[in-house]
């Protein structure tokens, strides 16, 4: 396989039908047999993967060029998902609009050629693919959730996940409601993931205020929680999953779809086994 090849197995997988701008081929490869894979694989990962023989390097997360200038762009996915839960067009860009501005500041002072140069020196093959793995991962935990009725509980919708993901049983991190409690029922669950990053306090908002009761993020910043539990003492629910074994449930079926071409991949840097 190639490193084009690749990146086009993530998109099947995933159902999207084009690169999305987190996702960058940094140095092109071909005849790749053996890859290493984790959720951070900077230039001295990507240097390791050179010692030990391997022909390509892959990072879940953007570690330059157009995935770090262009990362904004893939925040728009969120407007998308909340018009898909009903949220109006209008309220849903208006809540990732600071969002998107506040990252692309930020992203545009970042150091974009420091880890794909030094990939490019050592002559490896050297790759991210971020929003595919995580639409894997976003479809997965929707799929596992709407087995469950709005009459079931916070409790039980935790439960169900960690009986349905190994990466949640062998995480270090556990399953919490940041918002709400265990008791609470569920009602409408919405998964706000594979959207660049989380959508914070204006997202979750958005989503409580019309119709969702239970938002499912797999990361969120104290203060957009702090902010959220002021506004929604009870009956709403903000439940996290855990950052690194989320992205765990998105990244494995690719994983197992490069070995069964026959691929050798060797997971590292975070990439909980199911």
């Amino acid at each position: 396989m190639n490193t084009d090849e690749i990146m086009q197995l993530a998109l099947t997988l995933s159902g999207l039908t084009e690169i999305p701008g987190d996702s960058v081929v940094y140095n092109a490869g071909t005849d790749i047999e053996r890859i290493m894979i984790g959720i951070d694989v900077d230039a001295h990962a990507a240097s390791l993967a050179k010692e030990h023989g391997y022909d390509l390097a892959i990072s879940h997360h953007p570690m330059g060029d157009m995935a770090i200038i262009d990362f904004h762009h893939v925040l728009d996915r969120h407007v998308q998902q909340m018009k898909s839960a009903g949220v109006p067009l209008g309220v849903a860009t208006d809540a990732v609009a600071q969002l998107i501005e506040e990252r692309r500041i930020i992203n545009s002072m970042r150091n974009y050629d420091h880890a794909p140069s030094i990939a490019r020196m050592l002559d490896i093959a050297y790759m991210n693919i971020h929003t595919p793995l995580d639409e894997i991962g976003r479809k997965r935990m929707a799929d596992a959730a709407s087995s469950l009725s709005p009459d079931d509980t916070v409790a039980d919708l935790i439960e169900h996940f960690q009986n349905t993901f190994g990466e949640f049983r062998h995480a270090l991190t556990t399953i919490e409601p940041f918002l709400g409690s265990a008791d609470n029922r569920l009602g409408r669950v919405v998964v706000s993931h594979g959207a660049g990053t989380n959508g914070g306090y204006r997202v979750a908002k958005a989503y409580f205020d019309h119709g969702i009761d239970t938002v499912i993020y797999i990361h969120c910043l104290p203060p957009d929680v702090i902010k959220l539990r002021e506004e929604y003492p009870q009956w709403k629910n903000l439940i996290v999953t855990g950052h690194i074994a989320s992205d765990s449930v998105g990244i494995n079926p690719f994983i197992a779809a490069l070995r069964a071409k026959g691929i050798e991949v060797t997971a590292i840097s975070g990439i909980i086994p199911s």
